[in-house]
C-alpha cells in the first residue's frame, strides 16, 4: 500500500447505524412534542378545574363549565344541559352564540336526537358528522352549522346531573380520543364543583327561609292586635319572593266546604285572584287539608281552573294550620316552563306555613281573649240598660200617662200622648240596641264587615271604589247558612263584574226585610254577552234554588250588568 493509498478521502455515505440515530432523533422530537402538548392540555384541564372550582353559585359554576370546556378542547361551541325531573332538559347554558342569534333560533332544546342520545344513555360520545347519526333530529331555522360533536355526561354522586355537548372543533378536525379524555375529566371535577354550589346554594336557601320565617312571626307577633289583609298580603308577597314563584296565594277553606276563598295574593293574576272563591272538589288537595302534609302537583289548572290554570305550571299546597274551621292554605305556583320546585323550597316552605299558622293562632287567640273582656262588659251594659234604664223609662211613662185624668184641656192630652208615644219608640230602640249588643258577642264576625271585606278584596285590581249600600237587620236576621250563600255570590258576581265589564262605576246593594235578602250588582260595563265559562252564573244559580230563591240577569250592550240574586227571608232566619 503506497503513500497515496493511504490519504484516499473515504467518500461519507449513510450507512445504518447513521440511520437509525436520524429516526431515534426524529422520534425523539416528536416524542418531545407530544409531551409538551399532553403538558399543555394537563396544564389547560388544570386551569379549567380551578376556573370552575372558583365559585359557589350555581349559575355562576354552570357557565364558567361550559367556557372552560370550550377554552380548553378548542370547540367553537359548547353547552351544558341540565336534565329535569322529567328526565327532559330543564336549562340549557350555551358559549359561542349571541343573544340575537339565540333570539331567532327560539325555544331552548328539551332533549330530542343526539342531545337526547346523551340522556338515556350516559356514556360519552364523538361523531365525524352529528347529522349521520340515526338519532339526528335536525336543527331549527337561523341554527349555526354543526357537524363534529363530543357529549359526555356529568355526574353528581353517582348520577347524571347533566350533558356536556361540545361541537365544531377548531380547524374542522374531528374531536380525537384525548380531547374525549379531557372532557370526561373535567365534567368529573364539574360534578364536585356543581355538588359543592348546590350545596352551598341549599344552605344559603336554608338559612334565608329561616330569617324570613322569624321575621314574619315577629311582624305578625307586633301586630297581632289587628291581622288585617295587608298583613296577609306581606306574608304571600314574601313566599313568593322566597320560592321564586309565579304566583302565591293565602286561602281559607269552611270545615267541609267545597270552595277555597283567597283572602290574600301576590304576583301574576294576583288582582284577578285575591278575593275569589275556588273549587276544592281535587281529592288530592282535600287529602292536604285532611292530613296537613303538604303535596306538589304538576296541573295548576286542578285548583285554579281551565281559565287560570293554564298560565302556570307546578304548584305547592301548604295547610296552615291542623283541619277545622276556616282552615287555611298557602299555596306557590310557578310559571308554564318555568321548571319544577327543588326539595329545599318544598321543606322550607312547609316550615314557613308552620310558622306563619302558629302566628295566626296566637293573634287569633289574643284577640279572642280581647273579645271576651269586649263582650263581658257589652252584657254588663245590656243588663244595665235593661234592669236600671227602661224600668225607669217605663216608670216614667206611667207616671206621665196618669196625668191625663187630671187633665181637660185637649191640646195638653194630644202633648202628653205625643210624649209617651216618643218614650215607647225610645225603649224599643234600646231594646235593639240591647239585643243587638248581646247578637254581637259570639265569637264570629258581623255580615256587614264580611261583606265590606269582600267587596274590598275584589276591588283591589279597580281604579276606583265600588259603592256599598247596606239596608236592613244584616247582622242579626240572616242565617249562617244564607250568609255564607250570599258571600260566596257576592264574591263570584263583583269579580266577574272587575274581570269582564270594563266598568267605570260598580254599585253592590244588600237589602234585609221581612220579606226576602236581595243582592244586586251594578255596573256600566260592556254587557254579559255570551261568555264561554258559564260555570259562576250557573253555581250562584245553583246557591239561589238551594234557599228556594232566584238570580236574575239584566245585560246589554249599552247599560251593562245588572245581577239581582234573592232569597225569603224566612230561609234566611
Amino acid at each position: 500500500m503506497n503513500e497515496s493509498d493511504a490519504h484516499e478521502t473515504v467518500p461519507l455515505l449513510p450507512n445504518a447505524a447513521t440511520i437509525r440515530i436520524e429516526d431515534l432523533l426524529r422520534e425523539f422530537v416528536d416524542r418531545a412534542g407530544e409531551l409538551l402538548s399532553t403538558q399543555e392540555r394537563m396544564r389547560g384541564l388544570l386551569e379549567a378545574v380551578v376556573s370552575v372550582s372558583e365559585d359557589l353559585s350555581l349559575d355562576a359554576v354552570l357557565e364558567r363549565v361550559v367556557k372552560s370546556a370550550c377554552t380548553l378542547l378548542k370547540a367553537r361551541y359548547a353547552a351544558l344541559g341540565v336534565i329535569g325531573e322529567d328526565q327532559s332538559l330543564s336549562h340549557f347554558i350555551t358559549v359561542g352564540i349571541d343573544q340575537e342569534l339565540t333570539r331567532k333560533i327560539g325555544p331552548l332544546p328539551t332533549g330530542h336526537g343526539v342531545l337526547g342520545l346523551l340522556t338515556s344513555d350516559p356514556r360519552p360520545l364523538r361523531l365525524h358528522d352529528l347529522h349521520d347519526h340515526p338519532a339526528s333530529y335536525g336543527f331549527p331555522e337561523h341554527h349555526p352549522p354543526m357537524v363534529t360533536f363530543l357529549g359526555v355526561p356529568v355526574r353528581v354522586r353517582g348520577k347524571v346531573f347533566g350533558n356536556l355537548y361540545l361541537t365544531e372543533k377548531d380547524g374542522g378536525e374531528d374531536f380525537t380520543a384525548e380531547d374525549e379524555e379531557l372532557a370526561v375529566a373535567l365534567a368529573a371535577a364539574a360534578g364536585v364543583a356543581i355538588e359543592n354550589a348546590r350545596l352551598f346554594e341549599d344552605a344559603r336557601r336554608r338559612s334565608r327561609w329561616l330569617e324570613v320565617c322569624m321575621d314574619v312571626t315577629g311582624k305578625m307577633m307586633d301586630d297581632e292586635r289587628n291581622i288585617t289583609e295587608s298583613s296577609l298580603d306581606m306574608i304571600a308577597a314574601t313566599a313568593l319572593v322566597e320560592s321564586d314563584s309565579a304566583l302565591t296565594m293565602i286561602g281559607v277553606s269552611s270545615a267541609g266546604g267545597p270552595e277555597l276563598y283567597v283572602a290574600a295574593a301576590a304576583g301574576e293574576r294576583a288582582p284577578l285572584l285575591a278575593g275569589r272563591s275556588l273549587a276544592l272538589d281535587s281529592p288530592a288537595i282535600a287529602q292536604v287539608l285532611r292530613t296537613g302534609v303538604p303535596t306538589v302537583f304538576d296541573d295548576a289548572t286542578d285548583l285554579l281552573g281551565a281559565e287560570d290554570g293554564t298560565a302556570f305550571g307546578p304548584i305547592i299546597v301548604i295547610a296552615l294550620g291542623p283541619q277545622g274551621e276556616n282552615q287555611g292554605l298557602l299555596i306557590l305556583s310557578r310559571s308554564q316552563g318555568s321548571g319544577s320546585y327543588s326539595k329545599v323550597v318544598v321543606e322550607m316552605s312547609a316550615i314557613f306555613g308552620s310558622h306563619v299558622a302558629l302566628a295566626l293562632e296566637l293573634a287569633r287567640t289574643h284577640r279572642l281573649r280581647e273579645q271576651i273582656m269586649i263582650f263581658t262588659d257589652r252584657d254588663r251594659i245590656a243588663k244595665d240598660l235593661h234592669d236600671v234604664v227602661i224600668q225607669r223609662l217605663f216608670a216614667a211613662g206611667l207616671s206621665i200617662q196618669s196625668l191625663q185624668r187630671f187633665i181637660t184641656d185637649k191640646t195638653a192630652s194630644n202633648r202628653i200622648r205625643a210624649v209617651t208615644t216618643e218614650l215607647d219608640e225610645t225603649i224599643r230602640e234600646l231594646r235593639n240596641t240591647i239585643y243587638s249588643l248581646r247578637v254581637s258577642s259570639g265569637e264570629t264576625e258581623l255580615l256587614s264587615d264580611l261583606i265590606l271585606r269582600a267587596v274590598r278584596n275584589a276591588a283591589k285590581p279597580l281604579a276606583f271604589a265600588p259603592r256599598l249600600n247596606l239596608a236592613g237587620p244584616i247582622d242579626s236576621e240572616i242565617s249562617e247558612e244564607t250568609a255564607e250563600h250570599l258571600l260566596a255570590v257576592l264574591s263570584e258576581g263583583l269579580s266577574n263584574a272587575v274581570r269582564h265589564s270594563d266598568a267605570g262605576a260598580i254599585e253592590v246593594s244588600v237589602d234585609v226585610n221581612v220579606e226576602h235578602v236581595t243582592l244586586i250588582i251594578d255596573d256600566d260595563g260592556v254587557g254579559l254577552g255570551t261568555p264561554e265559562h258559564r260555570s259562576g252564573l250557573t253555581n250562584m244559580g245553583q246557591r239561589a234554588a238551594l234557599l228556594h230563591g232566584t238570580l236574575e240577569l239584566e245585560s246589554t250592550s249599552a247599560s251593562g250588568t245588572r245581577l239581582i240574586w234573592r232569597v225569603p227571608a224566612a230561609d234566611a232566619q
